[in-house]
């Protein structure tokens, strides 16, 4: 039988919803007031957007942004999905263990850790700060999200599903393209948007790895910010937080899509 949710517990529930999204809203009101400050909403204005989008380099550096996330994930996606097939297809329960600590050893890390071990691992490579060097580092951040969101679709998946495949003559690569892929398909999806907003929002790692001529939303909207605070900062914030809200909707339906029905079949 279901427990029902109590009054005190709604409202507890309600102050927290409150105290995650006031701040929010709070910066996306005053994203349209025609004042120059946070503190007296004067009238309704577009004027801070059309100065976000008549700034070209602001606009070069929303794009930088946009293609490092979207690379970083697909490219985390695809050795993700490998590394938890292979941590899944370890025999030794000790290997798999281990493998799964040292997975996780980049999650649990202090991402000024992280950084500072980029910046030191590329600088004695000799490699150039900049848009190579955030990529690198946001993929290999972002393979151990991945790898914790596809292993346990991996785990539901009953060893049964790949002995019948073999038992009707299905290859090694059919095994794993038309039955272990499909199946594993959602955890595939949620570590690819995962991967996507990590990166999005990284800020630690990036300020570390970033060279000069290439920078990403998160180290510019904290440059801007110590030079004092401006209202087209919240109009940019307002845009990542759509576009945010896009990719969970987004996200949404393809797992709804490839969420079983009652047969364990896959909507089409």
């Amino acid at each position: 039988m279901d427990k029902k949710i109590t009054p005190l517990s709604k409202i507890f529930l309600a102050v927290i919803f409150f105290i995650l999204y006031a701040p929010i809203f709070f910066l996306v009101i005053f994203s349209f007031n025609s004042g120059e400050t946070m503190y007296n909403f004067k009238g309704f204005s577009l004027e801070w957007y059309r100065e976000l989008f008549q700034d070209t380099r602001l606009l070069i550096i929303v794009l930088n942004t946009i293609v490092v996330a979207f690379l970083s994930a697909l490219f985390s996606t695809i050795i993700g999905v490998l590394g938890a097939l292979a941590i899944h297809q370890a025999k030794k329960r000790q290997t798999k263990n281990t493998l799964l600590s040292l997975n996780n050893v980049l999650i649990v890390s202090p991402d000024v850790i992280i950084g500072a071990s980029f910046l030191i691992l590329f600088t004695m490579a000799g490699l150039k700060l900049g848009f190579y060097s955030v990529l690198l580092s946001h993929i290999a951040f972002s393979i151990p999200i991945v790898v914790l969101m596809v292993l346990p679709k991996l785990m539901e998946m009953s060893p049964t599903l790949i002995d019948a495949a073999r038992d009707l003559g299905a290859s090694s690569w059919n095994v794993v393209t038309k039955v272990i892929i499909p199946f594993i398909t959602p955890g595939i999806f949620a570590g690819f948007f995962m991967a996507l907003t990590y990166s999005l929002d990284d800020f630690a790692v990036t300020f570390f790895v970033t060279g000069n001529g290439f920078s990403t939303l998160s180290v510019e909207i904290y440059s801007l910010a110590r030079r004092g605070i401006s209202l087209n900062i919240n109009a940019l914030s307002t845009l990542l937080f759509l576009f945010t809200l896009l990719l969970v909707v987004i996200y949404y339906f393809i797992t709804q899509r490839n969420k079983p029905n009652g047969m364990g079949v896959r909507k089409r």
